[in-house]
């Protein structure tokens, strides 16, 4: 009987700029061949979690799952690096889907700037003061003044990120949630933040912002002076992570919340 087709048999390699990510490169572009991602059944990623990230952004409407060693520092979105047997670990991954956040920026000019964000989108002060900020959820007015450093929407993906460092919940990958975390809140000083169903059109405006001034950040991309920023779930896109069988997103987010 014949062995049936590995699905994942063309592969982009893409690496980051570390040493021994672009050694890595070289032995396996040697061993496996490289493919223009155009081509590519999976595009394979060597690096860390930063790299996996430009890599997503790169290829946000590409539909091509991508596989993640780690050639780098954290890791929390690869897998191990290991160079045999790597056919067979594309096809026995599992796949998890992620879709984006969608995040549109109007400056105290009135200029909106939109950009994505897959781990979360975030509102910082730009000065010593403190930012007052004003948030609604679905055209309601759901807390009037929060005075904080700032406040960040995060995904399922991203809550074990700064969400997490910022004393945000863990979401589980599939959770239909995203997840609203206050940065240092000062006024209400004990608001933890806020569980909101996926769905849900998020719109936070800062006050005071000739005193206050504010950016606001998706993933790497910054704006600044920001007086209104609207947030919500990019759903017509689709990302797709591939993960080694029992070391799937939903594991890695389930273990963290054991860990101390």
């Amino acid at each position: 009987m014949a062995k049936p087709k590995n699905k994942f048999e063309k592969i982009a390699f893409v690496a980051s700029e570390v040493e021994e990510a672009r050694e890595a490169l070289a032995r396996l572009t040697a061993r496996y061949g490289s493919v223009e991602v155009r081509e590519a059944d999976a595009i394979v990623a060597l690096g860390g979690d930063g790299l996996m990230l430009q890599t997503l952004h790169r290829h946000m409407n590409d539909r091509i799952p991508i596989y993640g060693m780690n050639r780098g520092s954290v890791g929390f979105l690869m897998n191990e690096y290991h160079e045999d047997g790597l056919l067979e670990r594309l096809a026995e991954a599992e796949i998890s889907r992620v879709h984006p956040l969608s995040m549109v920026a109007y400056d105290i000019h009135g200029k909106a700037s939109k950009a994505l964000a897959i781990n979360e989108a975030s509102i910082f002060r730009e000065s010593f003061q403190a930012a007052k900020l004003r948030i609604s959820i679905d055209g309601k007015v759901r807390m009037e003044e929060l005075i904080c450093d700032g406040v960040l929407v995060a995904t399922p993906a991203g809550s074990t990120a700064y969400n997490l460092s910022a004393h945000g919940p863990i979401l589980p990958i599939n959770a239909p949630l995203l997840t609203l975390t206050p940065i240092s809140p000062f006024r209400p000083r004990r608001w933890r933040g806020a569980l909101l169903p996926n769905r849900a059109r998020i719109a936070i405006t800062a006050l005071e912002v000739d005193k206050r001034p504010v950016s606001a950040v998706a993933d790497a991309v910054e704006m600044r002076n920001v007086e209104r920023v609207e947030i919500e779930q990019a759903r017509s896109i689709d990302l797709f992570m591939m993960f080694d069988p029992g070391h799937s997103l939903d594991e890695r987010i389930l273990a963290e919340q054991f860990r101390y």
